[in-house]
């Protein structure tokens, strides 16, 4: 006989566990306590097996019954219910774990670490503000375009640049869940041309190499320490961004292969990337080694433990008189090498991009991997210090004859 709310109302605790048939496998546990759990029996593959289907009130019979009917579907269609409860939980939990949030912040502690912390709280209060309140417990891998766009145009009523930055920032975040298995691909891209258009304003530099040569001759004339000294020699020759040249170890250096290797972490596109070194940087280096080559960190600033700061190279080239703003930075160095090993020396444009550690793809849009013209590259380097040695002694004797 099947079961009504009045029965189950009136069912009374016993000293032992009983139950309540209902019809079609549904029954009523009732336990010692006086709890109600509603119970599925089933039988599957010759295995007679039981599927708790909730706690009377909380489910009522019309609710147990959709489940209970629910079940059955999945038996006919010869799947155990209790197997698929347990995949569902599962694939919640995975979900979960990687959810935008999650594989953002995953992303993040990792990215901090050769970040200053001023640049590391912008980013990280930029995703709490403006993308986790919609998209943080998305899973990662299901987030279409056009979610993110309204994300994005959200920022964009606000401040463009903004905007662009958030943009970025998800875009580094989705090629890092596709490199964890998370996400299929970056959808940062289809949302090209999306945005209001916004000019990032660029790095001072000089480009002019009668204007270079006495830069450098200031720069080597330069009396802070020794390491800073070095740092400020070196930046030209190997033109990398200021963060991943301050925070270069020692053991990514093969001096006697003239090759640094640096770290995917530390680079701006999560790649690793190769650094053919002159004769020049290498007897830079060699020169330097004494000082700091008990540590990990080249050039090593006041705390015996880290590296210089991030500002040090453009302070030191304001102490010599030098705009930031206007005249020339530590970015600016590789603008500097682009133009002029473009324009004066003439090297393969793609030999140049691969040195600057751009995203370069081949005819069929795969990027090229780091040893990609290598030995090109490392005679281009070559040229290139010895003509940033050329105007640095043209500049040094003309201001000898003054």
């Amino acid at each position: 006989m099947s079961l009504t709310d009045i029965k189950i109302k009136q069912a009374k605790a016993r000293e032992k566990i009983y139950k309540i048939s209902d019809e079609r496998g549904l029954y009523l546990e009732v336990t010692p306590t006086g709890s109600k759990w509603w119970r599925f029996k089933y039988r599957i593959d010759g295995k007679e097996k039981r599927l708790s289907l909730g706690v009377y009130p909380d489910v009522g019979l019309q609710k147990a019954r959709e489940k209970r009917d629910d079940a059955r579907k999945l038996v006919a269609d010869g799947v155990d219910p209790s197997v698929h409860r347990k995949a569902q939980k599962q694939a919640r939990a995975d979900a979960n774990a990687n959810s935008f949030e999650v594989v953002t912040r995953e992303w993040f502690e990792k990215q901090k670490k050769v970040w200053e912390d001023s640049h590391a709280d912008k980013v990280i209060r930029r995703f709490e503000r403006d993308v986790f309140p919609w998209l943080g417990t998305r899973p990662i891998a299901e987030i279409k375009p056009v979610e993110l766009l309204a994300v994005l145009q959200r920022i964009e009523k606000r401040v463009v640049e903004t905007a662009h930055r958030a943009k970025q920032n998800c875009g580094q975040v989705f090629r890092y869940a596709v490199a964890t298995g998370r996400a299929e691909r970056d959808i940062t891209v289809d949302l090209k041309g999306a945005l209001t258009p916004w000019k990032e304003e660029h790095f001072a530099s000089i480009t002019n190499p009668e204007e270079i040569g006495p830069l450098l001759r200031d720069m080597y004339a330069y009396k802070g320490t020794f390491e800073v000294q070095c740092c400020l020699r070196i930046a030209p020759h190997v033109f990398l961004r200021p963060v991943e040249l301050r925070l270069a170890q020692w053991r990514e250096f093969d001096l006697d292969d003239a090759t640094w290797e640096v770290p995917d972490e530390r680079m701006k596109m999560n790649r690793p990337h190769i650094v053919p070194l002159s004769t020049q940087v290498v007897d830079i280096l060699r020169e330097l080694h004494p000082l700091t080559g008990d540590g990990d960190f080249v050039f090593r600033g006041r705390n015996p433990r880290g590296a210089i700061s991030n500002n040090t190279v453009n302070k030191a080239l304001r102490g010599m008189g030098y705009s930031t703003k206007n005249d020339i930075t530590g970015h600016g160095f590789r603008a500097m090498a682009r133009t002029v090993l473009d324009e004066r020396l003439r090297f393969p444009v793609d030999w140049i991009e691969h040195q600057l550690a751009h995203m370069v793809r081949d005819a069929n849009g795969r990027a090229y991997n780091r040893t990609a013209h290598l030995d090109g590259r490392r005679e281009m380097m070559q040229a290139w210090s010895d003509y940033l040695d050329k105007l640095r002694v043209s500049a040094e004797e003309a201001h000898a004859k003054l």
